[in-house]
């Protein structure tokens, strides 16, 4: 198993955060997939917790067979997709359970991701309290802009260095943003990749790594890129554009 923790900080307060995250989600996703490609909204529910209270689970099915790199193709069904469970109890999130985040037809393949969010610049040690469970583990700070992201997935108007938001003022971000802007905050991710497979265990694990890393980076950019579109919706604005975009996303994947 391959354990890493994320830390993204974010031009936003985490309560700014929480309606961007939701709109950044379902507008990607809708504009991510087309038919028979992209996630599908399988449930998205209110959900109680004892211990974290009132929160929202949703269930996804993520068809990406064509996204795959030729290598891991190679030994996949043409039908795939991963089944992804998540818990959102805002500020803190579970992306899979007990079961893990499973693809349909790797079971020894999983994926393990607790998130919380912060209103600092990713300076609180320890904050998931796993060191006796985990041990030393790596963590790296993702810079929204200055880490590079796959070329395909540019876009100069999704570019933090260059955006600027008309109606909060915020950006463009210059070199050493995160000492010296406010608001700030950040995401902490402690992600757990686990595949189980003799000779193939580091490759797909640093290589899913590599992914999640690329996900994150892009999805936290388009979240300050868009901040002018959601800035104003209150959360039951944004919940409500949320069902509209799943409603649109699962009729586009057919």
């Amino acid at each position: 198993m391959l354990v890493k923790e994320y830390r993204i900080c974010m031009p936003l307060t985490t309560e700014e955060y929480r309606v961007g995250q939701l709109y950044t989600i379902s507008k990607h996703s809708h504009q991510e997939s087309e038919k028979g490609e992209g996630v599908e909204v399988v449930k998205n529910e209110p959900h109680e917790d004892p211990v974290h209270g009132p929160g929202q689970f949703t269930e996804k099915r993520v068809h990406l067979s064509s996204k795959l790199p030729s290598w891991a193709r190679a030994v996949t069904p043409r039908i795939f997709y991963i089944t992804e469970r998540a818990w959102n109890y805002y500020p803190y999130t579970i992306t899979a359970d007990s079961h893990s985040l499973q693809c349909s037809f790797l079971p020894k393949f999983s994926i393990y991701i607790e998130t919380k969010y912060e209103d600092n610049c990713g300076d609180s040690e320890n904050i998931f309290h796993r060191d006796k469970i985990l041990g030393d583990h790596e963590v790296s700070f993702l810079d929204i802009a200055f880490d590079e992201i796959p070329e395909r997935y540019y876009r100069s108007l999704e570019d933090p260095r260059f955006f600027s938001s008309a109606k909060t003022g915020r950006g463009p971000l210059r070199e050493g943003w995160r000492q010296h802007t406010k608001p700030i905050m950040c995401s902490y991710k402690l992600v757990s990749v686990k595949f189980e497979v003799w000779g193939l265990q580091t490759r797909v694990e640093q290589f899913v790594h590599k992914v999640i890393r690329d996900i994150l980076l892009i999805g936290h950019r388009q979240a300050f890129a868009w901040v002018d579109e959601w800035c104003d919706m209150s959360l039951e604005e944004v919940r409500a554009f949320e069902t509209q975009m799943q409603v649109a996303t699962n009729q586009k994947l057919g």
